[in-house]
């Protein structure tokens, strides 16, 4: 029996290596590689299966694998946020695998005001705009890439292509008249943060409606910001390198008159003029240049599940296409990320940054001998004067005011401004029970800047002798927040609900000083003691305090039905006793009728919600002791005596403005989200505006015309917005589509004391002394307000008294009809709100390489050429454009369309100079490639891709002037709030904006 035994079990043996033997040979090794589609990126931690069994592996740091497998197995790989993808093996031993971005997935959890949800309980109106769409191509911030890429949100250079020009920003139309209208920026919970470069952010979500900005209460009405920067992942150290350089044009040139054009010209305006005929300078050459742009940036990012790392350096310059106008920053962002234990994580992000601006003068108010800018002296300068006389000192001009050419003014003008700005906030969060947490933070931003500016002796502003000025600003801000999250989940139920107190503390600081009359200019504006007379100092310091408490609930009924409640509760230091509280409530619901038993048989729908919400927000945009009496210094005219005078009238009750916000939304997948429609209506209503109230003389204030702050006045912003975002072909070749559509309509429905207010904003030079723009009741804020433009006047016209014309002059229309130019003939003329702003960015590939087109349009806005004006006016005052060769002559042009030349002119603001300022821009195109994972390999590289792109190729408009996203008197905020609120479509004498060029590379190691 133990024999038997003994002889079954060899048997067994024998069978069993066989079988091992005949599986053996039946198996082969696969290895691979793990990459992203979009990217060429590896992908650690990815999942390969052999389908059908448990037989598999993940993927290393490298995205690497190797599996035995069976003759003609399928291998499943998957990994979160990507497509699952099934692979047959056949014969090959190496397959490598490209995984494509499952949008649905990515989708699943947005960015909120202190935290996240899942996309399916969100209520409110927002936009997403990942970093792959603000690094499209080089841009000076941020903020500029953002431009076209969010529904709802407009964005405007304050001076077109300037080096280091500011952005004005507007979410779902301006929202106040003299507070700030420009939304909140929340840098990785850092509330006022300043942004780092594009390539250091992550993601930007776009808050709009009330539902989504209610938490931030009283600095909401604007719209919220919300800015995560990168941040490391477990794994291999990445080093990543991006380096791109940019040639830069101008897009475009003014047309103005030159040699004997130029002589006829003048001499008929001004038979005196002497001409000379051996001179015929091209201003614009003179000053204009080609730009460049150099941007770098390096990044290394890693760590472990329990320390992950990303710090970044980036280097921006900018030559810009002006002589001697320059920008360069240097910044540095650091996160770090620490799992203390499984219930304590602790984190740390850093920014800091030097700006270094070099400017020069455009855009001037004031446009007189001593203030003429760059571009306008170019502008208006005579083409037959040199740039230097024969004794080698600069010119000046001719005609009209004594102005500095715009080579001098471009040259002897040292103008600096240099800017350190350092940011940090910290955190600890603690886990303490599966569903419940708490977050505390303290962060500090500190902003200090010195402006110099030294004018040469050599220029009329220099008053012979040199003169120069200094500024010194500080900005100290802290600020702590702690709050608790619940997320529970309990059957058909689901809650998150945060509640929070937030404390922030700003103090700013400034001084300015300066001096005239300097023996010597070597040390330009740093030794001020050598000016022979000084500039009198002006200091101040200001606190302003802002203390929160704040809560949210989001609750979710069966996964279909949500409702959101938002209620904030603010102090500010900056508004009257009587009113330094206020609640911000708000309230939300949202229907997910997508996922509902009655549509699951309709399998185009992929999901569908229905958003309504409802709410108040604020706007504390002034200054810190504005609703406080302040005093002036007053000096008498007796030597050694001084006195005080009311400088401002205190206001008790002065309180926030308010907006009441409604929004109705849709969400729509459709064929398995290869189609997605996100479209908002919205209702804004602005109410107890921050107003200067004209007020008695007899209150003593020092002013001309005394005001008082005040609440009064009420602003209305109702429109319609839409992304539609189509992945029209996938495979192969793919080709995704974002459509962006945003109607906004601004309308003034209540002012203080009288339906219209008039203001007018046009250089000094102008000789402009009543107002063309308005505020009016029922009309939108900034209308344009003048005489209606009839043509040339012909003989057997009637010439209207008060209009100053003959006949080959300018004809006005008499609309009250009785033979005179008044004030009564005047009307609104002009409306600078376009009636809709689009723009459609596209994206393709096709195996490695990838194409971007990205299109931007402006419809129905109009636009005040006061450049135009200057230049079409013919009063012998300046150099003019070339529509003077149509100029109405009664024996050699009795036709012309134009009207004469005329010395005695008074220039008058009519419709003859607005303009249809509709554009439709070509705002980029790159082709990139990405070289194949297989030669990377080789030379020990984890990827590369090198990419040309051009931007603003071209622009189709019938906008005369040099560029129709131009904006005079428009100033970035803060700087003044009622400029940058109310000054809209005027244009003159601004930089020009420019077209780039550019080649780059992105590689990681």
């Amino acid at each position: 029996m133990k024999r038997l035994l003994l002889l079954k079990s060899k048997y067994m043996a024998v069978i069993a290596m066989c079988l091992l033997s005949f599986w053996a040979s039946a198996q082969t090794t696969v290895t691979g590689v793990v990459t992203s589609s979009e990217d060429g990126e590896s992908v650690p931690g990815a999942t390969v299966l052999v389908k059908g069994t448990t037989n598999g592996t993940i993927t290393d740091l490298d995205g690497k694998y190797s599996l035995s497998v069976p003759e003609s197995a399928t291998l499943v790989v998957s990994f979160v946020g990507f497509e699952q993808q099934e692979v047959a093996v056949g014969s090959r031993s190496v397959v490598d695998v490209s995984l494509n971005t499952d949008y649905k997935q990515l989708e699943e959890v947005v960015v909120v005001g202190y935290g996240t949800v899942k996309k399916s309980d969100n209520t409110g109106a927002l936009s997403s705009v990942k970093s792959e769409e603000l690094n499209a191509f080089p841009t000076l911030s941020a903020v500029q890439g953002l431009q076209g890429r969010a529904a709802g949100v407009q964005i405007q250079s304050t001076n077109g292509g300037q080096p280091g020009a500011e952005m004005n920003m507007r979410i779902r139309g301006g929202s106040s008249i003299n507070a700030s209208s420009n939304p909140l920026v929340v840098v990785d919970g850092f509330v006022g943060g300043e942004m780092p470069p594009p390539a250091d952010i992550s993601s930007m979500e776009v808050l709009k409606d009330a539902s989504a900005t209610a938490i931030y209460g009283s600095r909401a009405a604007n719209g919220v910001i919300l800015v995560t920067t990168k941040s490391g992942g477990a794994g291999k150290t990445k080093v990543d390198v991006n380096s791109s350089y940019s040639y830069q044009e101008t897009s475009n040139r003014l047309d103005l008159l030159s040699g004997e054009d130029y002589r006829d010209y003048i001499l008929e305006v001004v038979p005196a003029y002497s001409y000379d005929a051996t001179v015929d300078t091209d201003w614009q050459d003179e000053i204009f240049r080609p730009g460049h742009i150099w941007n770098n940036q390096v990044s290394v990012s890693g760590g472990s599940e329990a320390v992950k790392y990303y710090v970044s350096g980036t280097q921006f310059e900018q030559e810009g296409v002006i002589d001697n106008s320059n920008y360069e920053r240097f910044s540095v962002t650091s996160n770090l990320n620490i799992k203390a234990s499984d219930r304590v994580t602790i984190g740390m992000n850093l920014y800091g940054r030097r700006s270094i601006d070099q400017g020069v003068l455009t855009q001037e108010t004031t446009g007189g001998s001593s203030s003429t800018g760059v571009v306008g002296a170019a502008a208006r300068l005579e083409p037959d004067t040199p740039v230097r006389d024969a004794d080698g000192n600069y010119t000046q001009s001719k005609l009209g005011d004594n102005i500095d050419n715009p080579v001098a003014i471009a040259n002897e003008i040292d103008r600096e401004r240099v800017t350190d700005r350092f940011q940090s906030n910290g955190f600890v969060d603690f886990k303490l029970l599966d569903w419940l947490s708490f977050k505390t933070t303290l962060g500090a931003g500190v902003t200090s800047y010195r402006e110099g500016m030294f004018s040469s002796s050599d220029l009329v502003r220099g008053g012979g002798s040199g003169v120069a000025t200094l500024e010194f600003d500080k900005a100290t801000n802290l600020l702590t927040e702690n709050y608790f999250t619940i997320n529970k989940e309990f059957g058909i139920h689901r809650i998150n609900w945060v509640n929070g107190y937030s404390f922030q503390k700003r103090v700013d600081e400034g001084l300015e000083t300066g001096a005239s009359d300097f023996l010597s200019e070597a040390t330009s504006y740093w030794l001020l003691e050598s000016g022979a007379a000084s500039i009198s100092p002006v200091s101040a310091q200001s606190t302003r305090i802002l203390k929160s408490y704040y809560s949210r609930a989001n609750y979710t009924l069966l996964d279909r039905y949500v409702f959101t409640a938002t209620i904030r509760y603010d102090g500010a230091s900056n508004f009257a006793k009587n009113n330094k509280w206020a609640y911000f409530p708000s309230g939300a619901v949202a229907w997910n009728i997508g996922d509902e038993p009655f549509l699951e048989s309709i399998n185009t729908i992929s999901d569908m919600k229905i958003r309504a919400s409802y709410g108040l927000t604020g706007n504390q945009g002034i200054g810190a002791y504005e609703s406080l009496s302040t005093v002036d210094a007053y000096y008498s005219n007796r030597p050694g005596q001084g006195a005080l005078i009311l400088g401002t009238l205190a206001n008790p009750d002065l309180t926030w403005e308010t907006t009441a916000q409604l929004d109705i939304g849709i969400d729509v997948g459709l064929f398995d989200n290869r189609v997605r429609l996100t479209a908002d209506y919205y209702d804004k209503q602005t109410s107890d505006l921050l107003f200067d109230r004209p007020i008695p003389a007899f209150f003593g204030v020092n002013e001309t015309v005394p005001t008082q702050l005040q609440n009064y006045g009420e602003i209305r912003n109702q429109g319609i917005e839409a992304m539609l975002t189509t992945r029209n072909l996938v495979g192969d070749l793919t080709w995704t589509s974002n459509l962006v559509f945003s109607m906004n309509r601004n309308e003034v429905t209540s002012l203080p004391d009288t339906a219209t207010i008039s203001y007018y904003n046009a250089p000094g030079h102008f000789n402009i002394t009543s107002g063309f723009q308005l505020l009016q009741e029922g009309q939108s804020m900034g209308v344009y307000y003048g005489y209606v433009y009839e043509g040339v006047t012909q003989p057997g016209d009637v010439l209207l008294v008060g209009s100053d014309e003959k006949i080959g002059g300018e004809q006005f229309a008499d609309l009250n009809g009785d033979g005179e130019l008044t004030d009564e003939d005047k009307k609104i003329i002009g409306n600078p709100h376009p009636d809709f702003i689009w723009s459609f960015n596209n994206d393709f590939t096709y195996k490695n390489f990838d194409l971007n087109v990205y299109i931007q349009g402006v419809h129905g806005n109009e636009m005040l050429n006061l450049t135009r004006m200057e230049l079409e006016s013919f009063r012998g005052t300046n150099n003019v454009s070339t529509a003077a060769l149509d100029r109405y002559h009664v024996l050699d042009n009795p036709s012309g369309t134009i009207p004469s030349a005329d010395p005695g002119r008074t220039q008058k603001i009519s419709s003859r100079w607005v303009e249809d300022g509709s554009y439709v821009r070509l705002k980029n195109v790159a082709l990139g490639y990405t070289i194949p994972q297989s030669v990377l390999e080789k030379i020990r590289v984890r990827s590369l891709r090198v990419y040309v792109s051009a931007q603003n190729l071209f622009t189709i408009t019938n906008y005369s002037g040099l560029d129709p996203e131009a904006a005079y008197a428009n100033e970035g905020e803060g700087t003044n709030n009622a400029d940058s609120n109310r000054n809209l479509g005027l244009d003159y004498a601004s930089y020009p904006n420019v077209k780039t060029y550019t080649v780059g590379l992105n590689l990681g190691f």
